[in-house]
């Protein structure tokens, strides 16, 4: 337990004795207006350029240049099977067996992907649950879903709301709705880390409560992946996606993540998958977690098994892997960031970077309670466990006025309508310093 204080010479004790300080080094900070000393807060929205991304990039630059085509198999890292580097670093961090999971597409589009494979509604099983303040884009996407099974939005999808007065969700809540209307719940998809509060969802819980249910159970890591530890294998969870661009600092838009449990790709299955082929048979239900059938899915060149891809015939075979959800080969010189952003990741490690981040959190609230008085209010849960490295605060009566006189003294973080400032201090790049600086540039600029 940390014993935090308010004078300077806390902040560089901390940063002194920090474990993960040298990796700050590693990567580029944009420049301030008036050439104070930047304090990046955004990495919840948009990550920061690791030094080695540019390297990344041109190494397949040059290998195209000078071996043209034949860089699929004698470049310095192969492109014909490129993606598949991936698969351990990635599983390291959200907690999943490097078959579980591949990187492609975005993130938008891999939860259509999924939801083509785990979203297939009833008569009576056909509900999704969602939380109210999903981020927007999840919104849309099972939205545009129920209505292209002819389901109308309104009835389909249920957003969890928190209780009046409150900004946050209770876990008892969420299992209660389960609990109610759970026969009729075919998808529970909600973000594991809430963009807008903070709020780390008990995913373990809330994955058995809806599998006991009958329910599948599928999260969005945008928020999460790289930010909190998750175990995505362990907790039986039966599909996710996230992007890169945040916490995992792959540059913007960058080539997303999804995980598909291994019980709905395992190798076993296929005399099974064969024998129910025309029988119509979904995703079966029943006990206490979704069970897998035969599962529909777009198909394309690349989620085809390997040892007969060029074979170049008709028939999809797909890969006993989450890779049975990719369509095209994949974007190299997309990749090549994320792969410059895995290898600080595994060098680092979740659970140093948790520590740290639990760290950096706790001494932010610490200094806005003592130096904000009532003027901020924090909507993220104060229990580390119910939360990643965001704060979301509430500045009544702020706007972005705010926010510009913040980013004129070197501060960055995310303005959301009306008076919400995120600010996510990132354990690989911040330090205890750059939170007492902004905390302090906060005070003076509400003063």
């Amino acid at each position: 337990m940390v014993e935090y204080r308010e004078d300077d010479g806390f902040a560089r004790d901390m940063d002194a004795a920090d474990p993960l300080r040298s990796f700050r080094g590693e990567f580029l900070f944009p420049e301030p207006p008036r050439g104070e000393e930047p304090v990046y807060l955004t990495g919840n929205s948009l990550g920061l350029q690791p030094r080695a991304t540019r390297g990344a990039i041109e190494r397949e630059l040059e290998d195209w240049a000078r071996l043209g085509v034949d860089a699929h198999l004698k470049g310095r890292n192969p492109w014909l099977p490129y993606h598949e580097q991936f698969r351990g670093p990635m599983s390291r961090v959200v907690g999943a067996l490097p078959h579980e999971v591949v990187m492609m597409n975005s993130l938008t589009v891999n939860l259509h992907l999924l939801m083509v494979s785990f979203y297939r509604p009833t008569k009576e099983r056909f509900k999704i649950v969602i939380e109210d303040s999903a981020f927007p884009s999840d919104s849309y996407a099972v939205a545009s879903q129920a209505s292209f099974h002819a389901f109308d939005p309104a009835a389909a999808v249920i957003r969890l709301k928190p209780r009046e007065g409150e900004a946050t969700l209770r876990t008892e809540d969420v299992l209660a709705v389960l609990e109610r209307e759970g026969r009729s719940i075919a998808l529970v998809m909600l973000g594991a880390v809430n963009y807008l509060t903070g709020q780390w969802f008990e995913m373990e819980r809330i994955t058995a409560a809806g599998h006991a249910q009958g329910c599948v159970v599928g999260w969005d890591l945008a928020h999460a992946a790289g930010n909190v530890p998750v175990k995505l294998h362990d907790w039986n969870v039966d599909f996710a996606a996230w992007c890169t661009y945040k916490y995992l600092n792959s540059g913007p838009g960058a080539v997303a993540g999804a995980f598909v449990h291994e019980r709905h790709t395992a190798k076993q299955r296929d005399s099974e998958v064969a024998r129910k082929r025309n029988s119509g048979t979904g995703i079966e239900r029943g006990g206490d977690a979704a069970t897998p059938g035969e599962l529909k899915r777009f198909a394309g060149w690349w989620g085809n098994d390997p040892a007969t891809r060029f074979a170049m015939g008709p028939e999809f075979v797909p890969v006993a892997s989450a890779d049975a959800w990719q369509l095209s080969n994949p974007p190299i010189l997309a990749l090549a960031p994320v792969k410059a952003s895995l290898d600080i990741f595994d060098r680092a490690g979740m659970s140093a970077i948790r520590e740290k981040s639990v760290k950096l959190t706790g001494y932010m609230e610490y200094l806005i309670g003592k130096w904000c008085g009532g003027k901020v209010r924090c909507l993220t849960p104060r229990e580390p466990g119910q939360r990643g490295a965001q704060l979301s605060l509430v500045v009544p009566g702020a706007g972005r006025a705010i926010e510009k006189r913040l980013h004129d003294r070197g501060v960055w973080v995310d303005y959301r309508e009306p008076d919400v400032f995120r600010a996510a201090p990132t354990a690989l790049y911040n330090s205890f310093s750059d939170v007492r600086r902004f905390v302090g540039i906060l005070r003076e600029v509400i003063g």
